[in-house]
């Protein structure tokens, strides 16, 4: 976790994830009741929270959640047995988590279950099609190689059993350690499903 950490303080991650902030700020409603899904340090959660976003950040790691700001609202749980009851939240994302939780099936039904009626779900997904994520998987200790679930087409049938998808995207081109602003495939480190229960 300490080498994750350090490596999220370098400049080429803070731009990233201040692009991913930005996009999900633009995709968001400031009055829905928010939870993110595999936080980590909750990075990202932290920059919507002082947008003022109703957050809440969920993740398995009592080290990962340690690490998160102090202000913000995180729970400790797994993605497959969510601890909140039914119909808790507008909108539930997840940021580049989905791809390594073991039990997919199972978390989708458990995001459903969570969701209100006509409630949101984003899934930012690493892009196995883009240069960038090719890179890391030819690294040996790259957080890459842990992913469980690498094929979106997977993803989204499971996403398909329980929810409605509108709309896929490519984001956050990456080329030479730079972001560009693309959705080529092959550049774009992102795949996003937005979909609605």
């Amino acid at each position: 976790m300490k080498e994750y950490l350090k490596s999220c303080n370098s400049n080429f991650w803070k731009k990233v994830f201040e692009k991913e902030t930005e996009y999900l700020d633009k995709e968001l409603k400031h009055e829905n009741e928010i939870l993110s899904i595999g936080c980590g340090p909750a990075i990202i959660e932290k920059g919507l929270k002082e947008k003022d976003y109703k957050i809440t950040a969920l993740d398995s790691s009592k080290i990962a959640t340690r690490n998160s700001p102090k202000d913000l609202n995180t729970s400790i749980g797994s993605a497959d047995n969510i601890g909140f009851i039914d119909n808790s939240f507008d909108t539930v994302i997840y940021i580049v988590s989905l791809q390594f939780i073991e039990n997919l099936k199972k978390t989708i039904q458990e995001t459903a279950r969570i969701l209100r009626s006509d409630g949101n779900l984003i899934i930012m997904l690493l892009n196995p099609k883009s240069k960038f994520f090719k890179e890391k998987r030819k690294q040996e200790d790259s957080y890459v190689n842990k992913i469980r679930h690498e094929k979106t087409s997977k993803i989204e049938e499971k996403v398909k059993k329980n929810f409605y998808i509108k709309k896929r995207e490519y984001y956050l081109g990456i080329k030479n350690k730079k972001i560009i602003e693309t959705k080529n495939p092959n550049l774009a480190a992102l795949y996003i499903i937005h979909a609605t229960k």
